[in-house]
């Protein structure tokens, strides 16, 4: 059970909108395919998008050293996205997409931005397309905006996390015409800043509102490049750059960063090896922490490796190794950084989930593993997969744990951590339904550490209900 709930029903606007879009779309979905809102608004002009997701989680023996409370953790998110568009013309679009995401807790449970940015016009933008651009297709849109980009590993529209990462900004992108697609790509934003802070402890856990903001003195930019072929292989090739500085309510890492990379990717196919491999370098300046005077120089690198083969039987199963690697600080007394900096990235989808779990992080970490995935319908999939973690330097923080020992006394080894998910789609397109467990075995490190907090293995479940219309 949920200690001490919260869930005030009646100011739930998630829960309301889950109840009756089940309704609506069990009374109207069927072979014609999703229902959508769209199809009964009379004209073409306006389009009416909702999405809710209500997930439940559970953790046992926490390991962050900023949690509170005993060894377990219990959290309901929801997240209600509507997004409504108007479009006079083929080639405009005025839209606007409203994030609502809360979190109902017992005081016992960490709650910080990453669960909560409750009523936010998370986007407001200006949209132009034209397909008679120097012989392709090209797009521009202007406002607040959300970004995906590439992999996904430095730029995402977040998706398990219940916010997601906006800006205000403008993002261009031109695609040539052909079978074979070339994509260029270029942005320049200011990230949006969520309120309440993490800081605000009490106003999170009371699902306030307050308007997000943005400041120059935080800008981010990139160009990008993408090169697929009808054979399903992909070349990407990008560079960004970060520009940070404190702010009057808050300080900063002061990071100014500068990110290039690329990225060769045959995707999977039945009866062939498949492979997605990325390597990206990092550089500038950075603190290692808020409270340092000033920022030293940063050099850091991300590497990512994977390999897989697709069965050609029925369940289309796929076997697949990988090996990520993102550096860690040699010295924590030195005049230089080495930990890498994943920007505005994505990592549930490589290293498990988040939420309250987020053992895996993008940030010293050296960790091979290995995934089986299954298809047995149509609309059912899963996975099993299983990693061994090591920090990439010993002496470096467990990013996003707070877990440290600056000697190095403490090995390297974090633990192993087996990881299922099942997805089930009941009505393709409408309703989806996902469940996953999580199970950290303590290493060495976790033992060992100064303040680590956890005393045993750690359990994650979760179960969450999506419904879109």
């Amino acid at each position: 059970m949920i200690k001490n709930p919260t869930l005030r029903t009646t100011s739930t606007l998630g829960t309301a909108v889950l109840v009756l879009g089940a309704s609506l779309i069990g009374d109207s979905a069927g072979a014609e395919g999703p229902w959508r809102l769209d199809d009964h608004i009379p004209t073409d002009l306006v389009s009416l998008t909702v999405a809710q997701r209500t997930r439940y989680e559970y953790l046992s023996e926490a390991f962050d050293t900023n949690r509170v409370g005993d060894a377990e953790d219990q959290i309901v998110v929801l997240r209600t996205l509507v997004h409504g568009r108007l479009m006079p013309t083929e080639w405009l679009t005025i839209g606007a997409e409203l994030q609502d995401s809360r979190a109902y807790v017992s005081r016992d449970t960490r709650v910080d931005t990453s669960m909560v940015n409750a009523a936010e016009l998370m986007r407001a933008y200006a949209e132009v397309n034209r397909d008679d651009v120097f012989g392709g297709t090209a797009r521009l849109t202007a406002g607040r905006i959300t970004l995906d980009v590439g992999s996904r590993r430095l730029v995402a529209r977040n998706r398990f996390r219940n916010t997601i990462n906006g800006f205000t900004g403008v993002d261009f992108e031109w695609q040539s015409g052909g079978a074979n697609k070339t994509v260029y790509r270029a942005f320049w934003a200011l990230p949006v800043d969520w309120r309440p802070l993490n800081s605000e402890i009490e106003r999170l856990w009371d699902n306030d509102v307050q308007i997000d903001r943005e400041s120059l003195e935080v800008q981010f930019w990139g160009i990008a490049t993408s090169s697929r072929t009808q054979s399903g292989r992909s070349l990407d090739l990008y560079f960004f750059g970060l520009h940070e500085n404190d702010r009057p309510d808050r300080a900063t890492r002061n990071r100014t960063l500068y990110t290039t990379g690329g990225r060769y990717v045959r995707d999977p196919s039945p009866g062939r090896i498949d492979f997605n491999i990325e390597s990206v370098l990092q550089w500038g300046e950075s603190k290692k922490v808020t409270s340092d005077p000033a920022p030293i120089d940063h050099f850091a690198h991300l590497q990512h490796i994977e390999a897989g083969f697709t069965f050609d039987v029925p369940w289309r199963p796929r076997l697949a190794i990988e090996w990520d690697y993102a550096s860690g600080d040699k010295d924590p007394a030195d005049d230089k950084n080495g930990r890498f900096d994943t920007l505005y990235g994505a990592r549930r989808f490589e290293f498990g989930p988040t939420g309250i779990y987020g053992a895996i992080a993008r940030a010293n970490i050296n960790t091979p593993g290995v995934r089986f995935e299954v298809e047995p319908a149509a609309n059912v999939s899963a996975f099993l997969a299983y990693r061994a973690v090591w920090l990439a330097q010993k002496r470096d923080a467990w990013a996003g744990t707070g877990v440290v020992d600056e000697a190095g006394d403490s090995g390297s080894f974090l633990g192993d951590q087996i990881e299922i998910r099942v997805r089930w789609r009941p009505l393709p397109g409408n309703l989806h339904l996902e469940a996953g467990w999580a199970h950290l075995f303590r290493g060495q490190f976790m033992k060992q550490a100064p303040n680590a907090v956890a005393t045993r293995d750690s359990d994650y479940v979760y179960t969450q209900a999506s419904i879109h219309f």
